[in-house]
């Protein structure tokens, strides 16, 4: 008779779910002495086919499990007689190998399973191991472990049982909101796992316009099962105050939201107003809770855009524990700074910071703090070199007052770990040729100072974009290539002050300078020779092999020199010939020839803009033959594509295309047709915008045929095609991610049957000279078709008036940018606390109501009647009090 130690049991295991007993069923006999083939029996096991018996230790089993202790601690004795095991046969076997010594196998898909049957059968050495596993896989930063569906079922099960799994699920999904928000399953996120999540201290998101936009799609996604009342608990977790304005109004579309949106506009106008004057009679902390931005040790990006309510008292009041509002007397220092931001300026701010900030997060490395005016730049960047020393992306547009040298030399004292800056400014409204009548506008940016700055220490900034500067100057440019040592991207775009030979010199100082972008500047002759003659003092043979030691022309990654005149093409084709590592290229309205993109030797290309040239299509077909990793390519206006030039065999351009590359935007125009897209087909199946221009066609076919072959299309713009009814009701049916659509000198007969599809993605519309029926019903009726519009255009509509733009007002109140034509119209006053951030453009416009709590950042006015001026008004935030320029222009 065998010894105690050595007595087995035999294990029967059924499946638990399976109460069929089909004939004929496999039986596997294993052993727990040799678990480590047990491997080869999944399978089988899998199919619900067997009969699992398993020899087991039946002193291993006591020890090791509470429920075989309870079963087999008394007198059983008989080898003969079977145990009757019903659990999942797969989880069963793992359980009782893990017991006899083969390694666990835990992921997010089996912990669940592995969890609940060791807890059932009270195995607290497999219990241990999956409290490890689980505990380490949440903790986790950067691609979590555990997916979002796996992570609801964990939180369900240890809701009915387990507390601890509840809660950790709850702190992992607030740390990783901003991964759970992409996830498609995210709308079957519990209502209980959701709230409690939202009020975790360690909620992570952006910005409260993030998490507000997801708790909407999470609404959307449970209409049929959630409430009302349900709806406005998930809502009231968000700190209205802190939304951007026009983001608030413009959820007064949803009804059941009202509540929502109405206490954010409210709250963010009364910051503008009387900042915190609420908070005199406050009794709570909570009060003070609502106004602090988002900041947890998980927060890595911070965006506070288009907020114009964030001054640096919220900033400071942000960068402070919860616990410090509990204090009465600090609470009271708080409460006096925010309702007098006037006391926080330079020197006295500074002070304040570092006497409260007591939070640091170091994993914030970007924040955007663009349109935010009352955000006093030096104290905003005081408060960030205290609170996020990691700092590196920093996105500051349209902050207009600040020196260049002064400005750059802050950053790199206060954040030196800053590498990238973007202080673009939208002057797109503003007429360039009479860009000196609106100096007053920007301030002093970039005067030349009195004193003589000693040469700084280099700095870590390797990207900076000044887009839309226009008073940045030669001397602006000096000073940062004094500071910016290491610069590798640069973007001038709009820069209309710097001159071709300031250019030349910042791109000889920075050897290191890769990408340029200077579109609409005097980049010219002298920069084209500076990024070119640096090459001249290697040994090419030596160095195009090997690739190393080029400098400048031959490290060239990108070149953007749109609308820039005076090059000569001789060149700049030697400076492409060079260009070994070229990725982007835009060379749109430039006196580009066939000769220069023949010279072109980089097979790295991934964008190509040609818009607007006379290159052939030959030449353009070549470019596409040795990059095949195009992804874009826009070729709107270039008539020569109709021929195919002298230099080349006759290759079909979009034959090539279709071939060899994989397209995610096209721009295309003249030449192109049904069969052009035809011979596209394999090239855009994931086609993200399209865009189709004069001296195009895509007929009806083409129109139709569009939909099914990019069904991933997000924006479609369309030029002077023939469309009806259908082919717009097909598009808009079959396109549910189109986000912009414009129609423009458009041929064909449509009526407001046209638009009557619901389009709630769609964020753009430009309908111009193609709908001359619209009438106010009409744009009702469209306000509820696509109520979700952020930019309207409406062209060549003569049956609009000024009833048209209170419909306008309120069927799309979060509208940032208006285009309009009112023919109807003579004169309007308007309240401009009713537009927010929108650009008008109407025919004559009273401003004489603007208020000062209120920006508009463009505003065109546009005469359409007999009158010869045109009229443009830009309003500019400074301070408190809205600057006010009038720029005239003969037409």
């Amino acid at each position: 008779m065998a010894s105690r130690d050595d007595e087995m049991v035999v294990l029967k295991c059924i499946d638990r779910h399976d109460s069929s007993n089909p004939p004929n069923q496999q039986v596997i006999i294993l052993s727990t002495t040799d678990v480590y083939t047990w491997r080869n029996y999944s399978s089988p096991i899998r199919q619900h086919t067997t009969i699992l018996k398993v020899k087991a230790h039946r002193n291993r089993l006591i020890e090791t499990s509470s429920y075989f202790h309870g079963l087999l601690g008394g007198n059983f004795r008989d080898p003969d007689v079977e145990v009757l095991v019903q659990w999942n046969q797969s989880t069963f076997l793992s359980l009782l190998a893990s017991l006899f010594g083969s390694p666990l196998d835990i992921t997010s898909e089996n912990f669940l399973s592995i969890f609940e049957g060791a807890l059932y059968f009270g195995m607290e050495m497999i219990l241990s191991q999956c409290k490890m596993w689980l505990a380490k896989a949440l903790s986790v930063t950067g691609i979590p472990l555990v997916q979002l569906s796996d992570l609801v079922s964990i939180w369900e099960f240890g809701s009915e049982l387990v507390d601890y799994l509840r809660d950790l699920c709850t702190s992992y999904l607030a740390r990783n909101f901003i991964w759970a928000l992409s996830c498609p399953s995210f709308g079957d996120v519990p209502f209980d796992l959701l709230l409690s999540t939202i009020k975790h201290p360690h909620l992570t998101v952006d910005s409260e316009k993030q998490l507000c936009d997801h708790l909407l799609v999470w609404i959307a996604a449970n209409k049929e099962r959630c409430t009302e009342d349900l709806c406005i608990t998930i809502l009231r977790q968000i700190r209205v105050s802190l939304l951007p304005m026009w983001f608030a109004a413009g959820k007064n579309t949803y009804q059941s939201l009202s509540m929502c949106s109405n206490g954010s506009s409210c709250g963010a106008l009364s910051l503008l107003n009387q900042p915190f004057t609420c908070l005199m009679d406050a009794q709570g902390d909570s009060d003070l809770l609502n106004f602090k931005i988002r900041l947890t040790e998980f927060t890595q990006r911070v965006d506070l855009a288009g907020c114009p309510q964030i001054t640096p008292a919220i900033l400071l009041l942000s960068m402070l524990p919860s616990s410090f509002s509990l204090e009465p007397l600090m609470r009271k220092k708080i409460v006096q700074l925010l309702i007098n931001p006037e006391s926080l300026r330079g020197n006295s701010f500074r002070v304040s910071c570092e006497q409260w900030s007591k939070l640091t997060f170091e994993a914030v490395h970007e924040i955007d703090i663009s349109n935010c005016p009352m955000l006093h730049f030096e104290n905003a960047v005081e408060c960030f070199s205290k609170s996020f020393p990691s700092l590196r992306k920093l996105k500051a547009a349209n902050h207009l007052r600040f020196r260049t040298r002064k400005l750059l030399q802050l950053l790199v004292d206060r954040c030196p770990l800053l590498c990238d800056i973007d202080l673009t400014v939208d002057v797109s409204p503003v007429i360039i040729t009479h860009t000196s009548s609106i100096e007053s506008s920007f301030g002093s940016i970039s005067s030349p100072l009195p004193v003589l700055w000693p040469r700084p220490s280099p700095s870590n900034i390797t990207k900076l974009t000044l887009d839309g500067l226009i008073d940045v100057n030669d001397f602006d440019l000096q000073n940062i290539s004094d500071i910016c040592v290491s610069l590798t991207y640069i973007s001038l775009k709009g820069c209309i002050s710097v001159s071709d030979a300031g250019i030349s010199s910042l791109i000889c100082s920075c050897l290191k300078l890769n990408s340029v972008v200077a579109c609409d500047t005097c980049f010219g002759q002298q920069s084209i020779l500076a990024l070119y003659s640096l090459n001249a003092c290697y040994d090419h043979h030596a160095a195009e092999p090997s690739r190393q030691n080029i400098l400048q022309g031959s490290n060239l990654q990108m070149l953007h020199m749109g609308g820039c005149k005076g090059i000569d093409m001789t060149s700049f084709s030697k400076l492409l010939s060079q260009a070994y590592m070229l990725e982007n290229l835009c060379l749109r309205d430039t006196e580009v020839v066939d000769d220069c993109l023949f010279n072109l030797c980089s097979s790295s290309l991934e964008v190509l803009d040609v818009s607007n040239t006379k290159v052939s299509a030959g030449a353009v077909a070549h470019v596409i033959g040795q990059n095949p990793g195009l992804k874009c390519l826009k070729a709107r206006g270039c008539k020569n594509l109709l021929h195919q030039g002298s230099k080349t065999e006759n290759k079909n351009l979009y034959f090539e295309l279709g071939k060899l590359c994989k397209l995610d935007e096209i721009s295309v125009g003249w030449g192109f047709s049904y069969f052009s897209l035809e011979d596209l087909k394999p090239a855009i199946a994931f086609l993200k915008a399209i865009e189709v221009g004069l001296g195009g066609s895509l007929g009806h076919n083409g129109l139709m045929w569009l939909p099914v072959t990019c069904p991933l299309l997000e924006s479609v713009v369309l030029y002077f095609q023939v469309i009806s009814d259908d082919l717009i009701l097909n598009m808009l049916e079959s396109l549910r991610h189109l986000k912009s659509l414009a129609l423009c000198y458009c041929l064909g007969e449509t009526s407001s049957l046209s638009f009557k599809v619901s389009m709630p993605n769609l964020r753009k519309l430009r309908l111009e000279r193609v709908a001359p029926w619209i009438r106010n019903a009409d744009l009702i009726n469209l306000s509820q078709s696509c109520a979700n519009l952020i930019e309207l255009s409406l062209l060549g509509c003569r049956l609009l008036d000024s009833e048209s733009l209170k419909i306008i007002s309120r069927g799309w109140p979060g509208l940032i940018s208006v285009h309009l034509e009112l023919p109807m119209l003579r004169k309007l006053s308007l309240d401009i606390c009713d537009a927010k951030d929108r650009e008008f453009d109407i025919p004559e416009l009273d401003y004489r109501h603007c208020l000062s709590h209120v920006k508009i950042a463009r505003c065109k006015i546009r005469n359409v009647g007999a009158s010869v001026h045109r009229e443009t008004l830009v309003l500019m935030w400074d301070s408190k009090q809205l600057i006010r320029t009038l720029v005239k222009e003969r037409v």
